[in-house]
């Protein structure tokens, strides 16, 4: 047993008080977004009620506040990640913004016809169509690591996709599809022996996962702070020095400039050189104050709990025969996530009628439609958990999948 504790956690999250349709609330698509604990909204509530401020302009005392609070959340997300330098960190909207950001500033002046961008079978379409889109405008290639049917990375012929020609590796750490968690450090020190730099999509991995960019030596990694207790509208880029160094912005004004004359700028020193414009400061805070929720609950606590659901979810779910699970079937390489589906019904109707029920889980092709392809599918009923998650949640969860699986086989009444 791990030392969290989930139904003393969930009395932080005022929204997990309410009831759906009459039932208690069973929020299971954490994958999607994640809720917000009181000590999150009352940091963002704070800012616009005590210390409402532009920052790194003014001199009065609010302006002064705010610039402090908005640096040291970035402080405590360097710290999060084990980033040397806070400096090393970029605010922006969301980890797709994060990736059309390394896209532009980098792979569009660093890459030529003869290199090749790397990434896999399993990629969200932010972890896809961006380097789509720059291999269509540069000319380079764009090559797939393949995927086993037991929704794995097929490493079998690794050695002949990651070559002298490979610029670039971009690689979810975890599947927000599959829950697949993949084997970065492997892949890392594959691309490190040919000169590759390595961009990870963390998304779903920073919020569950223990995360140091020293230890896995990437060159870039990008998440969304509402994956994380945080809020919308932020998000966080890691970019290893002298890669960061070597970038030109692709957003320009605001405190982005360093000298502005008629003819021509110069750009502010890092990280400001890639903040144009005024940043999302209330938001930015709160992420800091979601980091410091997770800091005190603990990383590993986290895992553990999570690793339990999903062994607890994955032996539930062999027990019905008309489901099929997807993904990896050992919780040692899989994150919170179970993904399903019935041959007889429409994943849609499976959420819809789950909300009956007061559950909450996710329904359509997770954006990754190419994977969805590769298992012949066009939509999965996806369910992931998070810190606040029960294993009596998994029961409803289990007790409405059955209670939809009769209604749509017998016709029987609405559950």
């Amino acid at each position: 047993m791990t030392t969290l504790d989930p139904l003393s956690i969930k009395k932080d999250f005022p929204i997990l008080e309410r009831k759906i349709r009459g039932q208690p609330l069973i929020y299971l698509d954490n994958a999607a977004t994640t809720q917000k604990p009181y000590q999150v909204i009352e940091s963002i509530v704070d800012y616009y009620q005590t210390y409402n401020s532009n920052i790194h302009r003014s001199v009065h005392t609010l302006g002064q506040e705010a610039t402090t609070r908005y640096e040291e959340s970035r402080q405590t997300i360097a710290r999060f990640i084990n980033s040397p330098s806070p400096d090393n960190l970029i605010f922006v909207r969301n980890a797709t913004e994060g990736l059309n950001l390394i896209a532009n500033s980098w792979a569009k002046s660093h890459l030529t016809p003869s290199d090749e961008i790397l990434v896999t079978q399993m990629e969200h379409h932010s972890n896809l169509v961006p380097w789509q889109q720059v291999s269509k405008q540069v000319g380079c290639s764009l090559q797939f690591i393949p995927m086993t049917p037991q929704g794995t990375l097929d490493l079998s012929n690794i050695d002949s996709l990651i070559t002298e020609k490979t610029r670039l590796i971009s690689i979810a750490h975890m599947s927000n599809a599959l829950g697949t968690i993949n084997p970065v450090e492997q892949i890392i020190e594959l691309g490190r022996k040919v000169g590759a730099l390595i961009c990870i999509d963390g998304a779903q991995s920073v919020p569950h996962l223990k995360t140091d960019v020293q230890k896995l030596d990437c060159d870039f990694l990008v998440f969304s702070g509402h994956k994380m207790l945080g809020p919308t509208g932020i998000g966080v880029i890691y970019i290893k020095s002298p890669t960061l160094e070597s970038m030109e912005p692709f957003l320009f004004g605001g405190e982005m400039v360093n000298k502005v004359t008629y003819e021509d700028a110069t750009w502010n020193a890092l990280p400001m050189k890639f903040e144009a414009g005024t940043p999302n400061i209330a938001d930015a805070i709160g992420l800091g104050a979601a980091v410091e929720y997770l800091n005190n609950i603990g990383m590993d606590n986290i895992r553990k709990h999570e690793m339990e659901l999903t062994s607890y979810a994955l032996d539930a779910f062999k027990e019905l025969e008309e489901i099929e699970v997807y993904g990896p079937q050992d919780p040692a390489i899989r994150g919170g996530i179970i993904t399903f589906n019935s041959t007889e019904i429409h994943p849609h109707d499976m959420g819809t009628t789950l909300d009956q029920l007061g559950v909450a889980i996710r329904a359509g092709h997770h954006c990754a439609m190419p994977l969805a392809t590769t298992l012949g599918l066009n939509a999965t009923a996806r369910a992931s958990f998070y810190l606040y998650n029960t294993q009596d949640d998994i029961d409803q969860l289990i007790y409405g999948v059955k209670k939809t699986l009769d209604y749509f086989s017998h016709g029987s009444r609405r559950p």
